[in-house]
């Protein structure tokens, strides 16, 4: 038995294109005793780890079946205790909306080194794809993300929605597909305008890859929308407006 404890190392995979992944992210999938990796990670960023890599799904999808978070915390310390190298993988920024707090939190109480290795988080890679700025000195002098649901996949109701209806600002919702009618039902009623330019863009960077443009209003009741089946992510602010422009 191996009494050497291995480490445990949270790595962002990037929004889906391999080329994105960081030389550090490559270097810990080529050196990884075991991956649990997200349902969310592409197959091409899999096959940048070694072949001899043990490859584990933990996939957590939003009203879905997922794994419970407990069980994934488990298995890696279970597996890092055994002298296992173990590379945590998750989609975009394992800082952003990935629960790496609560992995964090479990390999320090087990007294497991863990490290953790920055991905390019999806918000970035959309923006990249479409060609916008999520800062801009005319028109949006504050960035802020939001997730599209709290842990029972509703509306969360606990942040700051004047903050969310603040013409000059760009949001980003993570998540936000079973609840961005919603969304923009109460962030009007709080202020915004209901002809805030936004954006959906599902699977960024993907060859799935696709985009509405529409406002804030429309944009949950375009057909387009309501029948996207991956990932979701969607972009509200003045600094959308250009793509809108840019199709009339």
């Amino acid at each position: 038995m191996n009494n050497k404890a291995g480490k445990i190392m949270l790595v962002g995979a990037g929004p889906g294109d391999p080329e994105l992944l960081t030389l550090k992210a490559v270097k810990a999938l080529q050196s990884a005793d075991v991956i649990l990796y997200d349902a969310l990670v592409s197959k091409e960023v899999l096959e940048m780890s070694r072949a001899e890599a043990e490859k584990i799904p933990v996939g957590k999808r939003g009203h879905g079946q997922s794994c419970r978070q407990a069980d994934i915390n488990e298995m890696m310390l279970k597996l890092a205790s055994a002298g296992k190298n173990v590379v945590r993988l998750k989609g975009g920024d394992p800082l952003v909306f990935s629960r790496a707090g609560e992995e964090i939190e479990a390999a320090r109480a087990a007294g497991i080194e863990v490290g953790i290795i920055s991905g390019i988080t999806t918000a970035q890679a959309a923006a990249a794809v479409l060609g916008i700025a999520l800062t801009h000195r005319q028109l949006a002098r504050r960035l802020q993300f939001v997730t599209g649901h709290d842990h029972k996949g509703d509306l969360p109701q606990d942040i700051d929605w004047d903050a969310l209806a603040d013409q000059n600002a760009t949001t980003v919702i993570y998540m936000p597909k079973k609840t961005l009618a919603a969304f923009s039902e109460k962030v009007q009623h709080f202020g915004l305008s209901p002809a805030t330019p936004a954006v959906a863009v599902m699977d960024v960077t993907l060859p799935t890859q696709r985009m509405v443009a529409a406002t804030i209003a429309t944009l949950p009741h375009h057909s387009d929308v309501v029948n996207m089946e991956g990932a979701v992510l969607v972009i509200i602010g003045e600094v959308v407006s250009s793509i809108i422009n840019s199709k009339n």
